[in-house]
């Protein structure tokens, strides 16, 4: 066997206040070991030629919680290969790159991604964390088909005005210029259209109990720690902390179920559908906190970089500006009165979705430069084979986007932002085989990537055709370059170093 280098971990960053490593000590004496088992942490080629993160499992994981891509890269770096195991307690994970492992990765049919992420990601609200029974609560395909009607074309069409309304009333508190914090104000932007799309009128229209839910989903983004996902067992603050945002939010939902249930008359709302469709109380709750909290963190992410990226980008800043301006002009009464978000209410959701491709090229370039997260699978199927080695059942199975998303042989200079490089003539990435996830593949597509997409183009089209806009620093300055997002913040990639603004100043009303 051979030894190819020790993983650094430095004793600060593990016993760090926030860490949560201190509370454990005062359990079990865990850290204590770890520490002297430092020197050990070594990658062995095991007799299969796989190479086997070695040492204290509880040290040799921890950065796959707290820096996933630095942890991802730089052991597949290490090996030198396109494959790597290591063990989380009593689980075997098995790290994955390359075109091969790509292909069995979204396509292998006992590959579970709701096992996956449920025990090695977390954050996501459960039900029976609060003892609420959900044996009601449809499987996923089920659920799935359910989303799909409730995002079909004709109901976008008839709630499309909603959101525009429900976005310009929050804009208009921005004021007629200022300065905005994208990853602040931007979120709550989308995350306003999510629940609008989710659940019903009257909890959308309440502005400070929709402030109360996005207060109390990254409450639970936050419980998702290291020390919560390794011991959930351990009565810890963090597992508190899921615990009663998890009620708390299952509280403030059922009311509006309720209100929907005893409305005089039915609509067209999400909440509505459901209970039409014979749905419990609980099975429809469920069905709004998973839509919400896989929706509204990855699609503002994606609009405050698309923002950013435009705003350091004049020249696919007035192509995106110019192909807006053309629809408005197709679709709506040039001489028009109405405000700006009326007018963009009549442009069809087909149009939204097929016409706009210079800024789908910039949402595409987007996505395929910040979204680095790790993709998690738990093979529940059969044993299955990836270059020369063995997945068994039960193993799980992670795999980097960053992996095809930054290869310089698919996209020539991967970190520079160049929406043209999907043009006819380039066709970057489309000759390799699944060149481009970002919306998920094979198996597992993204259900909502039609409204996601849907849901940036509004924002962006709302500010790119309102404002008169540009990126700044704290002190209002124009940076010298763009910063980089943090890959390392699994969530919502902020940009690392000091924080960046959105300077602006209102054009047209």
């Amino acid at each position: 066997m051979q030894d190819i280098g020790i993983y650094k971990l430095s004793l600060r960053e593990i016993l760090r206040p926030d860490s949560g490593v201190i509370t454990l000590l005062a359990v079990s004496s865990v850290v204590v070991i770890s520490v002297v088992a430092f020197k050990n942490l070594v990658l062995v080629a095991s007799e299969d030629g796989v190479y086997d993160l070695k040492g204290l499992p509880f040290v040799s994981i921890w950065p796959f919680f707290t820096k996933r891509y630095d942890f991802m890269m730089s052991n597949f770096k290490k090996t030198g290969k396109k494959i790597f195991r290591f063990r989380l307690m009593q689980h075997r994970i098995v790290a994955v790159a390359g075109e091969s492992a790509r292909k069995v990765f979204f396509n292998e049919k006992g590959l579970d991604l709701e096992e996956g992420y449920g025990v090695l990601m977390g954050g996501k609200p459960k039900m029976h964390d609060i003892q609420v029974e959900t044996a009601d609560m449809k499987d996923l395909s089920t659920v799935t088909k359910q989303l799909v009607h409730l995002l079909r074309k004709e109901r976008l069409a008839e709630i499309l005005p909603s959101l525009f309304d429900d976005v310009h009333r929050r804009m208009e508190d921005w004021g007629e210029e200022g300065t905005i914090n994208p990853f602040k104000e931007i979120y709550e932007l989308v995350f306003q259209m999510t629940i609008r799309l989710a659940s019903c009128r009257e909890l959308s229209e309440d502005k400070e109990a929709i402030a109360q839910l996005e207060k109390l989903f990254w409450n639970l983004e936050k419980s998702a720690t290291p020390l919560a996902l390794l011991f959930p067992w351990f009565p810890g603050s963090a597992v508190r902390a899921k615990k009663d945002a998890t009620q708390k939010l299952y509280n403030l939902l059922a009311g509006y179920v309720e209100i929907r249930r005893n409305a005089p008359e039915p609509n067209l709302d999400a909440i509505d559908v459901l209970i039409a469709a014979g749905d419990s109380t609980e099975a429809i709750v469920g069905f709004v906190l998973g839509v919400v909290f896989a929706g509204f963190i990855n699609t503002g992410m994606n609009v405050c970089w698309n923002l950013l990226y435009l705003g350091n980008n004049p020249e696919w800043k007035s192509k995106v500006a110019l192909e807006i301006q053309a629809l408005i002009e197709t679709h709506t009464d040039p001489q028009s009165s109405e405000p700006l978000h009326k007018r963009l209410s009549s442009i069809p959701p087909d149009t939204w979705e097929d016409s706009m491709p210079a800024l789908d090229a910039v949402i595409r370039e987007t996505l395929r430069i910040v979204t680095t997260t790790t993709l998690l699978r738990r093979n529940l199927g059969r044993d299955i084979e990836i270059d020369g080695a063995s997945i068994k059942t039960g193993d799980f199975l992670v795999y980097p986007l960053a992996d095809v998303h930054h290869d310089p042989g698919i996209y020539p200079d991967p970190l520079m932002f160049d929406p043209g490089r999907y043009d006819e003539d380039r066709a970057e990435g489309k000759n390799v085989n699944m060149g481009f996830v970002g919306w998920g593949a094979g198996r597992h597509p993204c259900v909502g990537m039609r409204v996601a997409k849907l849901e940036i183009k509004l924002v962006l089209a709302l500010i790119i055709s309102g404002y008169d806009w540009s990126m700044v620093d704290a002190v209002g300055n124009v940076p010298s370059e763009l910063p980089q997002p943090d890959r390392n913040d699994i969530h919502q990639s902020r940009p690392i170093g000091e924080p960046c603004f959105l300077k602006f100043r209102r054009v047209v009303k």
